[in-house]
C-alpha cells in the first residue's frame, strides 16, 4: 500500500513539473470580440496552421470569445488539458494533475472528439437546413445560422454568441447535435 502511494505521489509531482514546463514554453491567449485566428497569428509571430495544429482546431474560422488558445507551440499534456477543459465548459483547469485525473481527462477529451466528429456533421446539417449555414438569415422572430428566437440571443446576433446559444440550447434540450438532427428529420425543425 505505501509502495502505490509512493508511486502514485512520483508520478503526480513528475506530471506537474512537466505541465508547469509545457506551460512555460507554450504562451495562451484568451480570445476577445474581434479576434481571429489570423489576428492572434500575426500578434505572437507564427502562422494559422502552427496555432490550428496546436489546439487541435477541427475549423479555424470558428473561434469563441473566452476561449483559450496555445500559441507558439505546446505540449500535448497542456493542448489536451486546454481541450478537456474547453470541451468540458469549465472556465479554470488546475496544471498539476495527478496520472488518474489525466488519464480520465484523456479518454473525455478521446470520447469528447468522437462526439464532436458525429455532433459536428449534424450541427452543419442543421444549419444547412435552417438558413443554408447564413449568419445573418432571418425568417421573422427567428435569427441567424440555426435560426434561433430572437429572445434567446439577447440582442447579440454574433457569429460567436449565435454558435454559443445553439450548442446550449441543443445541449439542455437534445444532449446533442446528432439527437437533434434526429428530431429534425422526424419533425421538420428542432
Amino acid at each position: 500500500m505505501k509502495i502505490k502511494s509512493a508511486l502514485l505521489s512520483t508520478v503526480a509531482a513528475a506530471s506537474g513539473l512537466l505541465a508547469l514546463g509545457a506551460t512555460a514554453s507554450a504562451a495562451t491567449v484568451t480570445v476577445k470580440s474581434g479576434d481571429t485566428v489570423s489576428k492572434i497569428a500575426r500578434a505572437h509571430q507564427t502562422t494559422i496552421s502552427a496555432i490550428e495544429k496546436a489546439n487541435h482546431m477541427k475549423n479555424v474560422n470558428l473561434i469563441y470569445v473566452g476561449q483559450k488558445l496555445t500559441v507558439n507551440g505546446a505540449d500535448t499534456q497542456t493542448t489536451t488539458t486546454s481541450n478537456t477543459a474547453v470541451s468540458a465548459s469549465s472556465t479554470t483547469q488546475a496544471t498539476t494533475n495527478n496520472t488518474t485525473t489525466t488519464t480520465s481527462q484523456n479518454t473525455a477529451s478521446t470520447t469528447t472528439s468522437t462526439t464532436n466528429s458525429s455532433d459536428s456533421s449534424a450541427k452543419a446539417w442543421i444549419a444547412n437546413k435552417e438558413s443554408g449555414g447564413s449568419y445573418s438569415a432571418r425568417n421573422g422572430q427567428y435569427v441567424g445560422k440555426y435560426q434561433l428566437s430572437a429572445s434567446y440571443l439577447n440582442g447579440d446576433y454574433s457569429a460567436a454568441n449565435q454558435e454559443k446559444v445553439a450548442n446550449n440550447y441543443v445541449n439542455s434540450r437534445y444532449g446533442s447535435w446528432s439527437a437533434a438532427k434526429a428530431h429534425w428529420e422526424a419533425n421538420g425543425w428542432y
